[in-house]
């Protein structure tokens, strides 16, 4: 075979792959499901750590169903489940902590509905770029059964009266059942294929209480509770249709 004609071979084989990727894109259905697995976060009063703690770290899975605008743009409905947990006792530092022992936990039922923006416009690989790095918001609800406990030391926050008062005064509150959510995200998807991709995502969910943990006036009550997640998982995308296939004759 002539340069010519292999360099003839090698255009035509290029432009048959391309057509074939172009018509597996087109034949993507606007909707798909997609499933995930990670850890819930708490960030609240029961841990020093600014982002969070990581020692009380909680597994949860993730379902979600999302329907594609354009290209940029995805409206998601999402539900998780897993268990929040927080306990003073984790912490040497400071040193009050081991005291005041507070602890909870919690199992999170979560629904939210979301609108990712996919910063390359690529929602079923219009481009052809595997990597898809992607933001989302939204709102949803957060329904919770707390279970908290403390093991004050009251001999050591003898002349600290706002521990003592504020922990009484916590524990004849009745904790929240359900707790409105703000999520606020970011997230990256490479596709496998134009019918399966592979997600990881981070997920920060801001709310309006400081009983996410059923503590408050013993600890910080001017600082709310939150919680985030980290996940990775799987999207699968339906195929369209074929509206314009013959029927089956029947015998």
């Amino acid at each position: 075979m002539g340069k010519a004609n292999k360099a003839g071979f090698f255009i035509i084989a290029i432009w048959m792959v391309s057509i074939g990727i172009s018509e597996a894109q087109l034949n993507v259905s606007n909707w798909h499901v997609g499933i995930n697995g990670g850890v819930f976060v708490y960030q609240g009063d029961l841990t020093p750590e600014i982002m969070g703690s990581y020692k009380t770290l909680k597994p949860t899975p993730g379902l979600y169903i999302s329907r594609i605008l354009n290209p940029s743009f995805i409206l998601r409905t999402n539900l998780a489940h897993g268990n929040l947990m927080g306990a003073d006792a984790r912490y040497s530092s400071p040193a009050y902590r081991q005291q005041r022992n507070l602890r909870f936990t919690t199992p999170v039922t979560e629904f939210s509905e979301l609108l990712v923006w996919n910063m390359f416009g690529n929602n079923s690989n219009e481009i052809g770029n595997r990597f898809s790095p992607y933001l989302f918001g939204g709102a949803g609800v957060s329904f919770l059964k707390i279970d908290r406990s403390s093991n004050l030391n009251k001999s050591y926050f003898v002349n600290e009266l706002r521990v003592t008062s504020g922990l009484a005064a916590d524990m004849s509150k009745t904790p929240p059942r359900s707790i409105l959510i703000l999520p606020a995200g970011i997230g990256v998807e490479y596709y496998l294929t134009p019918n399966i991709s592979l997600t990881a995502e981070t997920n920060f969910r801001y709310t309006f209480t400081d009983y996410l943990d059923g503590f408050s006036r013993v600890a910080n009550p001017d600082k709310k509770d939150f919680y985030q997640s980290h996940t990775v998982g799987l999207v699968f995308k339906f195929n369209k249709k074929n509206e314009l296939a013959c029927p089956v004759a029947k015998r």
